[in-house]
């Protein structure tokens, strides 16, 4: 008499190689797209329990997912009776399943493999036959990605074709990598050691996904991550003896910039768990700085200032190479209360500032009213300022004020340099 047949235990999605992974991916997506979260604020939650291979992996499928977004749902849409809505769960996991083999390397076999644990019945035969169906016809992402269509249009309207057209193709992979100097004289030995290149003293450009920690210099403290664009607010600043604020300080590159040149830099910013970031890295690099736990909005100082750093929190469009998701986050909704809130900043960091001191103004965003109709409004209400052009001297080959004195960067600028972060600086002195 044959033994009777044990009942086999259905394996789960958590048993199968890989799928954690994809799992934690479409936990993060549906944090971006479903809930409005930053990628990076929820993958700690999304992640949870994996080993940091797989967290990494989470994170770079959504990531990639989010900087192809637009092309992988026109590719969903085109092999789809009817259209997916677009937060059904199928339509995550093909974007999911897509861009691993169409962007990642993944082989289609593994692909979608890892990915039909994570829906069943109906929609698990969905996502099998339109995968199937793509890659039958051997279908490709474009190499320049489509924008999201109201961030295109906007940006369109504010800054013209060119823009929006370099905007994508500088979403098309992760940006490179630029280190600051703590003393620019060591910039062209560091940058030999490391086998990068240099667009201006004091700045190291790597290639993207290079591994911080194993670079000469870092527990020297020589040298600390930031964009170009994000230095130049301070290097406006330019050196000093004086007494500084750096407003909304955390994660402290521009603090240590600030130190580095010699100024006693008080940095103040509303996050105590930011400024921590900010503490490690002042004791990494030897440099010094007074930190202010608390919120701009209600602080007052002992003591006027000889000159102010204020960049303000904002929609952060400008950071989209390297933070995809803020294309989808950012709403205009959003911008208009980052703008409320800048407005109020900008108005009580003047009022800090001594006579003949320098506020500097700035935002990582790429929406006009976050920059310029700032600026325009503040000194139309405050006669005792001026704008002040940058000194050329201080700015990268290739990067210029505009007519009024105002530092736009645009995606079009270094774009054959591996491009920098939208940004928008303004330079304002106190009348004496």
């Amino acid at each position: 008499m044959a033994p009777p047949q044990q009942k086999r235990r259905p394996q789960r999605a958590a048993d199968t190689p890989g799928v954690p992974a994809r799992k934690a991916a479409l936990r993060l997506l549906d944090a971006v797209l479903r809930r409005g979260l930053a990628l990076e604020a929820a993958l700690d939650h999304a992640a949870e329990g994996l080993e940091p291979a797989d967290r990494g992996l989470a994170h770079a499928i959504a990531a990639e997912v989010l900087r192809r977004l637009p092309d992988l749902d026109t590719l969903i849409d085109g092999a789809t009776a009817k259209p997916l809505p677009h937060d059904a769960k199928a339509r995550f996991v093909l974007r999911i399943a897509l861009v691993q083999s169409l962007a990642l390397g993944t082989p289609p076999h593994a692909a979608i493999s890892t990915v039909l644990p994570l829906v069943d019945g109906g929609p698990r035969k969905l996502v099998h036959g339109v995968f199937g169906a793509l890659m039958r016809k051997a279908v490709a992402l474009p190499e320049v990605p489509a924008l999201f269509p109201p961030v295109a249009k906007r940006w369109r309207k504010a800054w013209g074709e060119p823009m929006v057209a370099a905007a994508a193709r500088a979403i098309a992979a992760p940006p490179p990598l630029d280190l600051t100097m703590r003393d620019p004289a060591e910039t062209q030995a560091l940058a030999e050691a490391m086998g990068g290149a240099s667009l201006m003293p004091g700045h190291i450009r790597l290639p993207a996904g290079t591994a911080v920690r194993e670079l000469p210099g870092y527990e020297a403290g020589s040298w600390w991550v930031q964009d170009i664009a994000a230095s130049l607010p301070a290097r406006m600043i330019g050196a000093g003896a004086g007494r500084v604020l750096d407003l909304c300080a955390a994660p402290g590159g521009k603090t240590l910039q600030l130190a580095a040149a010699g100024w006693d830099v008080t940095a103040l910013d509303i996050s105590e768990s930011r400024l921590v970031r900010l503490s490690e890295n002042l004791a990494r690099t030897g440099l010094a700085a007074t930190i202010v736990a608390a919120d701009a909005l209600t602080w007052e100082p002992d003591a006027p200032f000889d000159a102010i750093l204020l960049d303000a929190p904002c929609s952060a469009t400008g950071i989209f190479r390297r933070h995809p998701d803020v294309l989808y986050r950012a709403r205009p909704a959003i911008v208009s209360e980052m703008a409320e809130l800048q407005t109020k900043l900008l108005a009580r960091a003047a009022d800090w500032l001594r006579p003949g001191g320098t506020l500097v103004y700035a935002t990582c965003s790429l929406e006009p009213e976050e920059g310029e109709a700032q600026v325009a409004a503040f000194l139309e209400a405050r006669e005792d300022f001026a704008l002040v052009p940058p000194d050329r001297a201080q700015l990268p080959p290739g990067v210029a004020p505009d007519r009024q004195g105002e530092l736009r960067m645009l995606p079009t600028m270094l774009a054959d340099a591996g491009a920098l972060d939208g940004f928008f600086v303004a330079s304002l002195r106190r009348r004496d």
